[in-house]
C-alpha cells in the first residue's frame, strides 16, 4: 500500500481511515472489480459443492476419531479435507464419562461459590450488533474441569496435530513450535434444556478493522491486497504471529494467534438444537477483504466493520457465503469442535432446546514469542484466580473454593504457561 497505518492504536477517525485505506488499495491494484470477479466465480463453486454434499446427506466437516490421532493413524487425504472445509470434529477427543463428570463438577463449582448469587451480567459487548441470546457463556477460567482438560495429554495431542497443518515455517523462519500450544483461558457456555435462543450472528474474530489498516495484517494478506488474491495460502503462517488487534474499553480481544479455535462438548449435541454452524472455505477470507473496495460500498464503510467488534459477515453484503453455512454434526459429551481461526462461524438460534448445550472453549494457540508473552500472563492470572488479561475484569474466582492452582499443574500445564 501507498499508505500504511503504523500504530496499532485506534486510528481517531475511523472512517476518515478507511477512505485513505481504499484510495490507497484502489491504487496499487487497479481494477478491483475485474481482481474480484474470477475469485466469486471459484469461491461460488466452492459453495456449489458444499451445498451438493448437504442435499445428498454427505458430510461436510471432517470428522476424525481422537484414537487415530493418538496413534498416528490421520492419512494424508484426511488431512487435506481438513485444510479444504477449515474444520473438523475429534469424536472421543475425551472418554464421554469424564466429560460428564466434568460438567458435573462444573455445576457443582458454581453452586459451591453462589455465582448466581454475585454474576452481574455481562462485562463486554464484544460481539456489537450482532444477534444474541442473553448471555449463556460463564466468565469462569479456573475451574478444575477446565484445566484438567487445557493441560491434558489428549488435548496436547490434538493440537500439535491440528498447528501441523500449517506452513509453520518459511521466508527462513520458524513462526511457532506446532507441539507446544499454550494455554489461553477462555470461558464456558451452559445452556439449559427448553432454552429458546437467539444465538449468535456469523462473523470472524481476531481482528476486525485491523485486517484492513495495520501493517502485519497487510502482510499476511499480502497476495490478496496485491492483486491476485487466488494465490492466498490460509495454511501460511508467516507473519500472522505478529498481528494485533486495537486495544478498545470494554470488549474482549485476542493477545493470541490461534491456529484453530475450538471448544470440547460437556454434554451430548443434537441436530437442530442451536449448534455451531461454519462457513467451510478457508479462502473466503480474501473474498471478505475484498468485498468492501467494490463499488456499491460507501467509502467510509466496510460491509459492517465496526472497531472493537467482531467482523460480521451478512446477508446484505455477503450472501455468497451465507448459502454454505453448515452446522456441526451430532456430538457426544467429550468430541470436540475446531475450526480455522479465520473461518466465519455462527450459533444457530433454537426454541425449547432438547438436552443441555454445555462446552468448553479451548483453543490451539502454538507456542512463539506472542503467545509466550501471554502465557506468562496467564500465569500471573492463575496465582490469583483473576480474569486473564483478554477478558473484562470481573474476578468471581479470586476467593473461590476449589479452583485450579499453580500447584495443581502438571508437566503440560507447566510447560503451556512458559515455566519450563
Amino acid at each position: 500500500m501507498s499508505e500504511t497505518f503504523t500504530s496499532n492504536t485506534l486510528p481517531a477517525d475511523p472512517k476518515s481511515a478507511i477512505r485513505r485505506m481504499k484510495r490507497a488499495l484502489r491504487a496499487q491494484m487497479g481494477d478491483v472489480q475485474a481482481i474480484f470477479d474470477p475469485l466469486n466465480a471459484a469461491i461460488a463453486a466452492r459453495v456449489a459443492e458444499i451445498n451438493a454434499l448437504k442435499a445428498q446427506g454427505d458430510a461436510v466437516w471432517p470428522v476424525l476419531e481422537y484414537a487415530d490421532i493418538a496413534a498416528g493413524r490421520i492419512t494424508p487425504r484426511q488431512r487435506e479435507a481438513i485444510r479444504r472445509r477449515g474444520c473438523a470434529v475429534i469424536k472421543g477427543h475425551f472418554p464421554r464419562q469424564r466429560a460428564l463428570e466434568w460438567d458435573r463438577s462444573m455445576l457443582d463449582y458454581l453452586a459451591r461459590n453462589r455465582f448466581d448469587e454475585v454474576y452481574k451480567g455481562p462485562g463486554d459487548n464484544f460481539f456489537g450488533t450482532l444477534a444474541a441470546s442473553r448471555p449463556e457463556i460463564y466468565p469462569i477460567y479456573w475451574s478444575q474441569a477446565q484445566m484438567q482438560a487445557r493441560q491434558s495429554e489428549e488435548m496436547a495431542s490434538v493440537q500439535s496435530f491440528l498447528n501441523r497443518l500449517w506452513t509453520f515455517e518459511s521466508e527462513g523462519k520458524r513462526w511457532f513450535d506446532p507441539d507446544v500450544s499454550v494455554i489461553y483461558p477462555d470461558r464456558i457456555r451452559r445452556r439449559p434444556p427448553g432454552t429458546t435462543s437467539k444465538g449468535l450472528g456469523a462473523h470472524t474474530d481476531s481482528g476486525a478493522l485491523e485486517r484492513w489498516l495495520l501493517p502485519a495484517w497487510q502482510r499476511v494478506f499480502a497476495d490478496v491486497f496485491s492483486g491476485d488474491p487466488q494465490r492466498y495460502d490460509p495454511w501460511r503462517a508467516a507473519h500472522r504471529p505478529d498481528v494485533e488487534e486495537y486495544s478498545v474499553d470494554n470488549t474482549t480481544r485476542c493477545s493470541v494467534f490461534r491456529t484453530f479455535q475450538g471448544w470440547t462438548a460437556l454434554s451430548d449435541m443434537l441436530p437442530g438444537q442451536g449448534l455451531l454452524h461454519v462457513v467451510p472455505i478457508p479462502e473466503a477470507m480474501a473474498w471478505l477483504l475484498l468485498r468492501p473496495l467494490l463499488d456499491d460500498v460507501p467509502e467510509d464503510e466496510l460491509c459492517g466493520v465496526t472497531p472493537g467488534r467482531a467482523l460480521p459477515v451478512s446477508e446484505r453484503w455477503h450472501p455468497l457465503l451465507m448459502e454454505a453455512l453448515t452446522s456441526i454434526p451430532q456430538l457426544e459429551a467429550g468430541d470436540s469442535v475446531w475450526w480455522h481461526s479465520d473461518l466465519i462461524h455462527s450459533v444457530a438460534p433454537v426454541t425449547d432446546q432438547q438436552g443441555w448445550g454445555n462446552v468448553m472453549y479451548i483453543p490451539a494457540a502454538p507456542l512463539c514469542e506472542r503467545n509466550l508473552a501471554y502465557a506468562r500472563r496467564v500465569k500471573a492470572a492463575l496465582e490469583t484466580g483473576a480474569s486473564p488479561a483478554d477478558f473484562p475484569r470481573e474476578d468471581y474466582e479470586t476467593q473461590w473454593e476449589g479452583r485450579f492452582t499453580l500447584n495443581d499443574l502438571n508437566a503440560h500445564g507447566r510447560r503451556a504457561l512458559g515455566m519450563e
